[in-house]
């Protein structure tokens, strides 16, 4: 089968799965939809049978799953997406208004993520070389979710410089562009810092310089050459600043498309899901499809068949104290947390402020916030460890078919970790099993597009072709010498990427999808210390910093584990 049917049959396939699994969401959770919905509609009205039969009796739930399912996409054929079960609204307007909504938060988040990307780079582009990218890739390691809390606390709690909910103007935009657009501009900044200098030690731009070509011109043209090996990047950031937005959204009241689905996701409203996952699944490959023709456009008809790749670039590494002293500082809090009660709860101490008694301060139900802390840091690594060894297998596993999973990796880069968190929180519960899962499902493409790159170039190698020529079995190639050359490189890839595993975990806590209290999970103590930010900031600043000095732990680490350009560049 050839790489382009191969890829449209996965693409449609892995597409219908989606939207089929969205379609049986209220059969296969186990729970009554009639219900979930009474619930939803009036949580004051009695669930009495009769009731609960006349909401099925409305909604055609009688007819079963598979007549809702057709009904659905006989409908959408037609443009028609239903009627809310919750608000009885047409689902069309709902979605195309929060869609909006998304798309403006999505243009100034990238205006300003533009704008870092520009200060991270800019040195190196005058320069020639430099050390930016440590920087921006600090930037890019902070979780939107978690800036979204320090800038309500500090712009908007604390200076009351901005505000801190809703959508009625310019001023409502500030903060939550903010929070999503710095992470991504450090993304896209460190991409080009540590991408420039490896294209300015090119030979051209050395006979460039000899023939006195100035400075502007051969900047311009070394942007030009290190542009389109990172548009496809730049077109996942930009999925990433509509779909990954959920926990912005969440926080500053936001009535996007991703808070719209969560909503969706807790009411059950089956309908309104549905049209709000078709349009963050459309929106991403659309935004997909852009990216790869800008590339094939920057590229000429010169280039295009051969595409363009970067040489080997070289990050800059920071100083060899910073990784021990964060690591030292973590240790420390996790350990000193550790020997403490994290569920021993001080009504006399409610949101009392750090003391001897409790170093970090109490929270609202008097419990230690120390404690919690030092005890949610085993569980959220730990399951971080298990997601990545669960994508490095899955990723080893499909990376030796890529043309046949080459369009189920489109849709799991079009979802973000939160709508799929959402799917498996309606079918299994919101919990930390259901968390894990959602994140190693889409964490897989990057590690898989490695180890295909890496299996290809074995595969062409030389001295495989002896093997063969002495008579050795496909089997014994696969398994002695193809195998051994992929898993070690993609295993230490699975390991980079362990903080940022557990960052998209403690998101999904911080959403209520994934670990439920009183488990002591960073995300969930960022969420549960929301209601009273304001009185006792410190509840919230314990698991922020933390997860802040996680971030710049993975950064240290990452330029000290000898883990070439080559092995990464096939997914970041």
């Amino acid at each position: 089968m050839r790489a382009g049917p191969a890829r449209a049959a996965g693409l449609t396939g892995a597409l219908a799965t989606v939207l089929t699994v969205v379609g049986l969401l209220p059969w296969l959770s186990g729970r009554d939809p009639a219900l979930a919905l009474l619930r939803a509609r009036s949580a004051e009205q009695e669930a009495t049978p009769e009731a609960l039969d006349a909401i099925r009796a409305d909604l055609g739930l009688d007819a079963g799953p598979l007549s809702l399912l057709g009904g659905w996409a006989t409908g959408l054929a037609r443009g028609d997406l239903g009627t809310s079960w919750v608000s009885g609204t047409d689902v069309l307007p709902s979605v195309a208004g929060a869609l909006r909504v998304s798309l403006g938060l999505m243009g100034a988040a990238l205006a300003v993520a533009l704008v870092v990307a520009a200060a991270v780079a800019a040195p190196v582009l005058v320069r020639g070389r430099g050390t930016a990218g440590a920087f921006g890739a600090m930037l890019a390691a902070v979780p939107e979710f978690l800036l979204a809390t320090v800038g309500l606390l500090v712009a908007g709690v604390w200076l009351g410089l901005l505000p801190t909910s809703g959508w009625q103007g310019p001023a409502n935009l500030v903060l939550p562009a903010v929070a999503l657009g710095v992470p991504a501009g450090g993304l896209l900044g460190r991409l080009l810092a540590d991408a420039l200098p490896a294209v300015f030690a090119e030979r051209w731009v050395e006979l460039w310089r000899g023939a006195g070509v100035s400075r502007v011109r051969i900047a311009h043209a070394v942007l030009r050459r290190v542009t389109p090996p990172l548009v496809p990047q730049f077109g996942m950031v930009a999925v990433g600043l509509t779909g990954g937005a959920v926990a912005v959204e969440t926080v500053f009241a936001v009535p996007g498309i991703g808070r719209t689905s969560l909503g969706a996701a807790k009411s059950l409203d089956l309908p309104l899901l549905q049209g709000s996952v078709l349009a963050l699944l459309a929106l991403g490959l659309a935004i997909g499809a852009s990216a790869a023709l800008v590339r094939r456009r920057l590229l000429g008809p010169g280039l295009r068949n051969a595409g363009l790749t970067l040489p080997a670039a070289r990050p800059a590494r920071l100083a060899p104290a910073v990784p021990a002293v964060l690591a030292a500082v973590l240790v420390a809090v996790v350990g000193w947390g550790l020997l403490r009660d994290p569920y021993a709860v001080d009504t006399a101490a409610r949101l009392a402020p750090p003391s001897p008694d409790h170093p970090l301060g109490a929270d609202g139900l008097g419990r230690d916030v120390l404690a919690r802390l030092g005890h949610g840091a085993a569980a959220t690594v730990g399951t971080a460890a298990a997601v990545c060894a669960l994508s490095w297998l899955l990723a080893v596993t499909l990376g030796f078919a890529p043309n046949v999973t080459s369009g189920l990796s489109d849709i799991a880069n079009a979802l973000p970790p939160v709508i799929v968190g959402l799917l498996l929180a309606a079918v299994l519960g919101p919990g930390t099993g259901g968390a894990a899962l959602a994140v190693a499902l889409i964490s897989w493409p990057p590690l898989a597009g490695h180890a295909a790159a890496l299996a290809e170039e074995v595969r062409a190698s030389g001295f495989l072709l002896a093997q063969r020529a002495i008579g050795a079995t496909p089997g014994w190639i696969l398994w002695r010498h193809v195998l051994p050359s992929v898993a070690a490189p993609v295993a230490r890839h699975a390991v980079l990427r362990l903080p940022g595993t557990a960052l998209a975990l403690a998101s999904l806590g911080f959403l209520g999808l994934g670990a439920q209290p009183p488990a002591p999970e960073w995300g969930l103590l960022l969420d549960e210390s929301r209601a009273y930010v304001e009185r006792a900031p410190w509840a919230a600043l314990a698991p922020a910093v933390a997860l802040a000095l996680l971030a710049g732990l993975a950064v240290s680490l990452s330029s000290y584990a000898g883990t070439n350009r080559k092995e990464l560049s096939h997914g970041h």
